[in-house]
């Protein structure tokens, strides 16, 4: 993870470069962004209040780069993200889901990707624990001496040992004894991996019941709801049970387990909610969607339904406080990200308000045949690469000749210019039809260990009829 207090604008672009072709207005637009939320949380404290963050809107077809700049972004600010569709709260009619949800999204995943980061910190400590409680269902511990001097009973020595163990061969002057080196004997056993196929007994934590509220609704909303339901939940007895497995499999399932016990939840949920609120991002994508066709004075149908998502959404954008089953979240510092093709509507037929709340608005650009053939090639994760990779692991090498690659780009542009225009999207649907056959074929009939080069050639003669047939339903994602 790259540490953003020390990336310049120019350089956050250039890391958003390896991924994504083009949209250098959008990729300025974005980097700025970011670099000002360090620079607010390094500002004299009177004035972090004040410093609201310029929220985005993109304005582009689909899969020009859209989403795809709002995830790296977030992943270069190491910061919560989520994305919602403003659709969805349309779906029927206006009784769509909370809109106040996506900021809740936002708490949940803050907290899960927190919780899992305190987790890896104390997964030595956890392993340790883990190991002690595989070396006890193989080698129980001996019980105390009693007061009277004498031991509560010989131990079930060697129990889960198996017989001809080398407890058997072991002549010690007590069990105390013969007990502790048997211990440590296995405990060696276990570190070296020459019990990972051992079946012990161990109790695992069962997960509680769902417990339902039943009432009215609209009486309580989505927050107190789970707050209710995980207070019934903690109020409940934990139950484990006990499984028989192998040494390897407990590992895995008691290391989480353990992990867990050491992490503190109230400092993790404390911490979540701050960088929720200081370094959150939510991309609310399809917000033409809710724009209002035409001048917006309908007297009812769906433009009602559209302004009511739009006014519930405002108050989020302008800043407002959130209940969420951690807390209180306060939206006045979260980065809001919009986007919309807007083909049918336009940004201003958004009512004046909430366009206010996105004063920096970016139009991205329509993907050319150069920029299909840089996407081919280009990025850390082009999807020749990720071809290439899959067909490693059968041990068969892939190459693309340069030709080949202008050629697919072409076909692609072809299509998205006579069919309809989906961007990059459709890279994919030509890059299966291209390599489907190949694929089904590794290794049947291609055996591990060949050399396969993608040619121009073999393009033309696999896509062919991909471009002459107008009835492009089927291709179509």
């Amino acid at each position: 993870m790259l540490d953003t207090a020390f990336l310049t604008p120019a350089q956050i672009v250039a890391e958003l470069d390896k991924y994504i072709i083009g949209q250098h207005e959008a990729k300025r637009h974005v980097a700025i962004a970011l670099r000002n939320r360090w620079r607010r949380l390094h500002a004299p404290a009177d004035m972090q209040k004040e410093i609201v963050p310029n929220n985005i809107l993109m304005i582009g077809a689909t899969g020009v780069g859209k989403t795809e700049i709002a995830r790296r972004l977030a992943f270069l600010a190491d910061a919560p993200f989520v994305k919602v569709e403003a659709s969805k709260f349309t779906e029927v009619g206006y009784v769509g889901r909370d809109v106040e949800s996506m900021v809740r999204d936002l708490a949940e995943q803050a907290v899960s990707r927190l919780r899992q980061r305190r987790q890896e910190e104390v997964k030595a400590q956890a392993a340790q624990a883990v190991e002690d409680i595989i070396l006890d269902a193989l080698i129980p511990p001996m019980k105390a001496p009693t007061k009277e001097g004498g031991s509560t009973g010989r131990s079930n020595l060697g129990f889960g040992i198996g017989e001809g163990s080398a407890a058997d061969a072991l002549a010690p002057d007590s069990d105390q004894e013969l007990n502790e080196r048997t211990r440590e004997r296995f405990r060696q056993k276990i570190r070296n991996g020459e019990l990972e196929d051992r079946r012990i007994e161990i109790n695992v934590a069962q997960a509680g019941p769902n417990v339902g509220i039943m009432g009215a609704p609209g009486m309580m909303d989505e927050a107190t709801m789970s707050g209710l339901q995980d207070m019934l939940g903690n109020m409940l007895p934990k139950k484990s049970r006990k499984r028989k497995v192998s040494v390897a499999e407990a590992r895995k399932i008691l290391l989480e387990e353990e992990a867990a016990k050491l992490v503190d939840m109230d400092e993790v949920k404390e911490e979540a909610i701050r960088q929720a609120e200081n370094s959150g991002i939510i991309f609310i994508d399809e917000i033409d969607k809710v724009a209002t066709s035409g001048s917006g004075k309908s007297g009812g149908g769906p433009d009602v339904s559209r302004q009511g998502v739009q006014r519930d959404l405002l108050p989020i954008v302008e800043g407002s406080a959130v209940n969420t089953k951690y807390g209180i979240v306060n939206t006045d510092h979260i980065l809001f990200i919009a986007a919309g093709a807007f083909h049918v509507s336009k940004p201003s037929d958004l009512i004046p308000e909430l366009q206010g709340r996105f004063p920096i608005r970016v139009e991205l650009q329509s993907l050319t045949k150069d920029d299909f053939y840089r996407i081919l090639k280009d990025p850390k994760n082009a999807l020749t690469k990720q071809y290439q990779a899959l067909l490693a692991a059968e041990e068969v090498q892939l190459d693309f000749e340069d030709e080949a690659l202008l050629k697919v780009a072409e076909i692609a542009f072809e299509v998205n210019s006579e069919v309809e225009n989906i961007g990059a999207r459709r890279l994919h649907t030509v890059m299966s039809r291209l390599l489907n056959e190949l694929l089904f074929d590794v290794p049947d009939k291609i055996q591990t260990g060949s050399q396969l080069t993608i040619t121009a050639q073999l393009v033309e003669e696999r896509l062919r009829d991909m471009v002459k047939n107008r009835d492009m339903s089927q291709y179509i994602l």
